[in-house]
């Protein structure tokens, strides 16, 4: 069971290399997010000003959850969409039994679904994305991002993250339709930056390293 695994030391990284196992694509990594990355992708969330309605997509065991959570205010609102039902488990179990969570539980809601298929009852200031992006086919993530953009609000702000230059070495290193999906990857997600993109963050302090990446709804053709 893996709510047994959260009371031994190390248990969301235990519980995060389970999953790991059963469903890496969908996964996609090899170890939790680091605070330092947490801090990083949620930077947008603590420059805010007034109450917000957030998104995170893809929050796994919840490292960058935590960070949420931590600066949630009174009149804000969280929703958290996974589809990995390991994952669900901990988040409700942490939601229920961590301080940190119980604080902001009376404002988060989880469900357990694709963000495609998620019925959202309004668009929302702030979306995180923790998705696997690279491992999932273009036109995917090219849905995955018009889902997303639909649900931002005009003045919103998405923010994601990817392993520097794992997407590009995989692309030199495979041959086919693979070679195929990756390039058509890049051609998805630069098109996207170039649009979109205002500020993007290297965070060395993670494994792997890490970009992180904010875009904005209107188009803003250039990044700092």
């Amino acid at each position: 069971m893996v709510t047994r695994f959260l009371k031994r030391p190390f248990g969301d990284q235990i519980a995060f290399l389970q999953q790991l196992r059963r469903e890496f694509e969908a996964t996609g990594a090899v170890a939790p997010s680091s605070r330092f990355l947490a801090r990083a992708i949620t930077k947008p969330l603590t420059d805010r000003e007034g109450p917000a309605r957030i998104l995170e997509v893809g929050p796994g065991t919840g490292a960058v959850t935590r960070q949420i959570v931590q600066g949630l205010r009174s009149d804000d609102r969280l929703d958290l969409v996974e589809l990995n039902g390991g994952f669900v488990e901990i988040l409700q179990q942490k939601f229920r039994d961590d301080p940190v969570f119980q604080a902001a539980a009376d404002r988060a809601e989880i469900h357990m679904c694709a963000v495609q298929d998620f019925e959202a009852d309004g668009q929302y200031d702030f979306i995180v994305s923790g998705l696997p992006l690279n491992n999932f086919p273009a036109e995917l993530v090219r849905e995955i991002f018009e889902v997303c953009f639909n649900l931002l609000a005009d003045d919103g702000v998405l923010s994601y993250f990817e392993y520097m230059f794992v997407r590009k070495f995989r692309r030199v290193l495979s041959r086919g339709s693979e070679r195929a999906r990756l390039t058509a990857l890049e051609e998805i997600l630069g098109a996207r930056l170039q649009q979109h993109r205002f500020r993007t963050n290297g965070v060395l302090v993670n494994i792997p390293p890490a970009w992180v990446h904010h875009l904005r709804k209107e188009e803003t053709p250039r990044a700092d």
